[in-house]
């Protein structure tokens, strides 16, 4: 039965405890709300002026997870915060939960670390859907990244699935252009200037054809003589290229060299041997037999 004195205690804790907890529940809501508005303004700081697919999903990858763990922390200070204006004792919770977050911690370490190196990957953009990437190893065409792990297709279709842990240095293969690099080997007995010629020439050729033309963004450098080796002097060049292309540009341009090496009689070089007959100290060498067939007359 209500008593005056039971009411009157339930209006002294409505007036003293309840402002309190409505007042804690207002700021919760405007600053769950500032949450949301900060993650949109973030999601427009993170797009960095670009519209395309890849970049909106990246910068709504970020702003959302900025969201959740704003939110995360934010519902945490609020639960703490109501428990202290109801005079309950926080810190045996705050040690349970102290405990078991240490446990929890040492159990998913390694899926902490995939995440935290997730997000940075995200936030640093150095891995997008389409890239071509080398990373822990492997390689291939990059099919999905999320904050747990990045998925790659490599060339003849085995899919990679890599935990963000695992990423220590990421090589992107396809990031604003790309490069090719040639190394040309001809005979010694050729002028290697004219060769270079050649390769320019051809280069001028597939520049001038519209399909290549707009696969190709500079001329081909070509960096001269590089090294000498055993049965040839070679050449090295390089071709920039859209991103990706660098390949099937590469394979026409060798597909081109070679035929006009053909044409313009410049002899591509194969592994041979020069022999020399050693001496005694007399002078003198051992014989060394030699007999030549003719082949048309093998049968005879």
């Amino acid at each position: 039965m209500l008593t005056p004195e039971i009411i009157q205690k339930a209006i002294a804790w409505l007036i003293a405890t309840g402002l309190k907890l409505l007042l804690i529940i207002v700021v919760i809501l405007v600053l769950l709300r500032l949450c949301r508005v900060l993650s949109r303004r973030l999601e427009k700081v993170f797009l960095k002026g670009r519209e395309d697919e890849e970049s909106l999903k990246r910068a709504r990858t970020l702003s959302n997870l900025i969201n959740q763990l704003l939110r995360v922390v934010v519902l945490v200070i609020a639960v703490m915060t109501i428990l202290g204006a109801l005079e309950i004792q926080i810190a045996p919770i705050l040690a349970t939960a102290g405990v078991a977050g240490l446990a929890v911690g040492f159990a998913a370490q390694s899926l902490i670390k995939d995440v935290i190196n997730g997000f940075f990957i995200i936030l640093w953009d150095q891995i997008r859907v389409g890239d071509v990437v080398r990373v822990a190893g492997r390689s291939g065409a990059v099919e999905a990244v999320t904050l747990k792990m990045t998925v790659l297709r490599d060339f003849d279709g085995s899919v990679h699935y890599i935990p963000n842990g695992l990423i220590d240095a990421v090589t992107n293969m396809t990031r604003d252009f790309s490069r090719f690099v040639f190394d040309i080997g001809v005979s010694y007995f050729e002028d290697v200037d004219r060769v270079m010629e050649v390769m320019k020439k051809v280069d001028q050729e597939m520049r001038a054809e519209p399909r290549w033309a707009e696969l190709i963004m500079a001329p081909l450098e070509i960096l001269g003589l590089d090294r000498f080796e055993n049965s040839a002097v070679v050449i090295r060049a390089r071709t920039t290229t859209r991103p990706g292309q660098q390949w099937q540009v590469a394979r026409e341009f060798n597909r081109r060299l070679k035929m006009a090496f053909e044409r313009q009689g410049i002899s591509i070089p194969f592994p041979h041997l020069t022999m020399f007959i050693g001496q005694d100290k007399a002078g003198k060498s051992a014989p060394l037999p030699i007999r030549i067939e003719n082949p048309n007359q093998a049968g005879n």
